[in-house]
């Protein structure tokens, strides 16, 4: 086990140590085209974590990583959260499969935490959140995340990722950390690209082996800046991508002969982007700027399969048996329920910002508005016979957020200096879950009079009119930040916020930053701060409920997700939900001698009253459960409730070098890692009355889940090299082992500990045509393979909880023009 205290000690001595061998770096240039750093000194000036004007990452109390656009778009994928866990190995996107909407929407962790404990900006401005809530099994189950891949990289300049607990100066959800996109400001130029990649693999599961060569992606996208007046701009980004679904399944041994009926891997999609960012001034002391952008993504992925032998329908009373096996005439071994989301999300905003006297004034309103409706295809209602259609439009769920707020700073001539900021913030969000059509959830002939076929379109069951809500909150907040540098060396940092929720009432939180430079070349640095997470709508009035068939002549009941307070969720012990809080220490050393600077920074950060989804509690646990849902026509039911407690602890490491060679050209190496431990170290029990014995909230799956189900380590390689009008990336990351929890500890899957290279060579002149040639996963790595008894009937071959996925090799080629 990690000690806080050896947590908090590493980054000194491990500094401390390195020191004398530091000391003998090259005095080349400190620019930098690495992964970490955006390639030029002006881009390693940051405005996340700190409220000073022309700060550097280096100079900050709190670890900040400026990551490129450059090096997002070098790579394989076009996807922004897979290209943000390549570079940063503070953050993990595991590519999820068979789990519903997650499949299409899937959420980022940052430091292995949960991923709304992560808070998201767009150039500074808070980013609203996905409408889905992640509720199946899937690492980041019961969060409603931002979903990072609805800004294409194309529209970044560069992104900052603040690995510090900043509740105090951002208010809610940066518990983990910030991260903060900023779009490009450009007022000339242009460029466009298309990449084509396709899978090249050797898939070797524990039933069968086979090549798959194809699965294809095509990604096309441009950008081009409109100067106007002395100082305008406007800057367009769009995007197209294509990307056909991967299938990663084993045999089905319940088929002769057998065969792969079942699709696990990528969802097949179609996606449109398309962004503005715009600037002018309008006085000789005030600008307007603002932003819009707007995707369209179409999703499709696979549910488990239903065999031939699930299509008849069971006689009753002697009656002849029924069947939907008309409908799909042509699968001898059933057919595959698909899952089709189409998301909608828009992103806005319009500020102000200039000059009254002494006193910088920003002040800014954005609105932004998520909806993803549900189809299921390809399937059947059973309760419906065969009249049952195969199509069914499943409801929406639908969120909205409207942000307003005016920041303030000024710098006075105390101490060396003493930078004061302060502002306020109004907010309001509203959450709507709209119903399906009555086929996707209604209860046929065939589920009633003695038959028990099952009701609902099968693979995904539509919204009902009873799990239709509509509801809305706000919040308003004032914070003061203030930044003193007190000598040429200490360097010290005080923040408060107090915020108002119309639903929980009112919060506050605290910030303390220091840092104290021994030398140009040597700092410590160190915060400790409270930090929350107000709980979010979806996972307040959140409610799918499904009918069930439990025996013979008996009406269906209800099974599924209530909101705590619904008289389902009081029955069991639910209760109004409450914030989550945190307190967060980290202390860290930054070292730089010429063309070499190297980071660590140790943390500890305790979360409590943190939110679960709890486990199914059913009627069959005990007579006292089945008398508390028995009233309410529910047979078994799931909620949201406070109460657990954990503790992450771990180093952030990044160290880059910067060679520059006449004869042999540039040479940026970067090494970051990131080593985390989290515990588990309080788990609620019911908090129902009179309930003995009482049924568990948290299963071992949430646990082991919240504890392993991201990497323990992970450590980045990156060596990027140019020379002229020619380049070259190679990354190798290595991962360590994550664990896929079972309900018995035997069946745990893990992914084992593995190594992914990556190589991308190009012809990229700063004008002109350009080429890439590049392969992700060279050496066509893949997690443990699932043992046959486990993997769900071939469904489920790989473990998905895997943080680098399970495709395989992806072979591409990226050719475009800049002007």
């Amino acid at each position: 086990m990690i000690s806080s205290r050896s947590l908090m000690l590493a980054g000194t001595m491990a500094l401390g140590w390195m020191g004398p061998a530091l000391a003998q770096a090259d005095s080349a240039s400190t620019s930098s085209a690495s992964a970490i750093d955006a390639g030029d000194d002006n881009a390693q000036i940051v405005v996340t974590g700190t409220r000073v004007a022309g700060r550097s990452k280096l100079d900050t109390a709190s670890p900040v990583d400026v990551l490129s656009g450059a090096s997002l778009r070098q790579q394989g994928t076009t996807e922004l959260g897979a290209a943000l866990a390549s570079i940063a190995p503070s953050i993990d996107f595991p590519r999820s499969a068979a789990v519903d909407g997650t499949d299409a929407i899937r959420p980022a962790t940052l430091r292995g935490l949960s991923p709304d404990q992560t808070l998201v900006l767009i150039n500074g401005v808070r980013a609203h959140t996905s409408a889905l809530l992640n509720i199946n099994g899937s690492v980041g189950r019961g969060a409603a995340a931002v979903d990072l891949n609805t800004v294409p990289t194309v529209a970044l300049d560069t992104i900052e990722v603040l690995r510090d607990g900043a509740s105090a100066q951002y208010g809610s959800d940066a518990i983990a950390g910030v991260v903060n996109l900023r779009l490009r400001q450009a007022r000339s130029g242009g460029g466009a690209s298309v990449t084509y990649g396709f899978y090249d693999t050797d898939v070797d599961a524990a039933r069968s082996s086979r090549h798959v060569t194809g699965e294809h992606s095509v990604n096309a996208s441009a950008w081009q800046g409109i100067g106007f007046g002395e100082d305008g701009y406007i800057t367009i980004s769009g995007e197209y991508q294509r990307r056909l679904p991967t299938n990663r399944s084993d045999l089905d041994p319940r088929i002769t002969p057998s065969v792969v009926d079942s699709r696990f891997g990528d969802p097949d999609v179609k996606q449109y982007s398309g962004w503005a960012n715009f600037g002018s001034s309008l006085t000789d002391h005030w600008k307007l700027y603002g932003w819009l952008g707007y995707q369209y993504r179409d999703s499709t992925s696979a549910a488990f399969p239903r065999l031939a032998s699930a299509v008849a329908i069971p006689a009753a009373n002697g009656s002849p048996a029924a069947t939907v096996a008309e409908l799909y005439p042509d699968y001898a071994n059933g057919f595959l329920p698909l899952i089709n989301t189409h998301s909608k999300d828009l992103n806005s905003a319009i500020g102000v910002k200039g000059d009254l006297g002494e006193w910088s004034v920003d002040a800014n309103v954005s609105y932004g508005r998520n909806r993803i409706d549900f189809r299921t295809l390809n399937s059947a209602n059973y309760s419906l016979g065969a009249s049952s259609p195969r199509d069914f439009y499943d409801g929406a769920l639908i969120y909205d957020q409207l942000v307003g707020g005016v920041d303030i700073t000024r710098k006075f001539d105390l101490f060396q200096s003493l930078n004061v900021a302060f502002g306020v913030e109004a907010r309001r969000e509203g959450f709507k879950i709209d119903a399906g059509q009555p086929e996707s959830y209604g209860v046929g002939a065939f589920a009633q009079n003695g038959f028990t076929a099952s009701p609902g379109a099968q693979g995904f069951t539509g919204f009902s009119p009873a799990n239709e809500v509509s509801r809305h909150r706000e919040a308003v907040s004032a914070y003061l930040d203030l930044e003193a540098q007190v000598t040429d060396k200490l360097l010290l940092g005080l923040a408060g916020r107090g915020e108002h929720y119309s639903d929980f009432g009112t919060t506050g939180t605290g910030k303390f930053s220091a840092r104290y430079d021994f030398s140009p070349h040597f700092a410590l640095r160190g915060t400790a701060s409270t930090g929350f997470r107000a709980p979010a709508l979806q996972q307040q009035y959140f409610t799918s409920i499904a009918q069930q068939i439990l025996s013979n002549g008996q009406p269906p009941v209800q099974t599924g997700t209530f909101p705590s307070t619904s008289a389902v969720g009081t029955a069991l012990g639910g209760k109004p939900l409450q914030p989550e809080r945190s307190t967060n220490l980290s202390v860290g050393s930054v070292i730089r001698f010429g063309g070499l600077d190297v980071t660590i920074d140790a943390y500890r950060i305790h979360i409590r009253n943190e939110l679960g989804l709890s486990e199914n509690i059913s009627a069959s646990f005990s007579p006292q459960i089945a008398a508390l849902l028995g009233p309410q026509n529910v047979s078994a039911a799931r909620f949201f409730i406070n109460g657990l407690a954990s503790t992450a602890k771990g180093i952030d490491a990044v160290a880059h070098y910067r060679l520059k060679s006449a004869s042999a050209g540039t040479f940026d190496f970067t090494l970051a890692g990131n080593v985390n431990q989290i515990d588990v170290t309080r788990v609620p029990t019911n908090t129902a009355a009179n309930l003995a014995p009482a049924p568990a909230l948290f299963a071992r799956t949430r646990i082991i889940s919240l504890e392993s189900g991201t990497p323990g380590e992970k450590v980045t390689g990156t060596l990027d090299w140019s020379s002229g009008v020619v380049g070259a990336t190679a990354r190798v990351t290595y991962y360590g082992n994550v664990i896929q929890p079972a309900t018995l500890a035997a069946n745990d899957l893990d992914t084992g500990k593995k190594a992914i290279a990556d190589l991308e060579l190009r012809y990229q002149p700063r004008k002109g045509p350009q080429i890439a040639l590049g392969v992700s996963n060279l050496l066509d790595t893949y997690p443990k393979v699932v043992p046959a008894a486990l993997s769900n009937n071939g469904v489920t071959p790989f473990p998905y909880y895997s943080p680098w996925g399970f495709n395989g090799r992806y072979l591409y080629v990226r050719a475009g023009v800049n002007w």
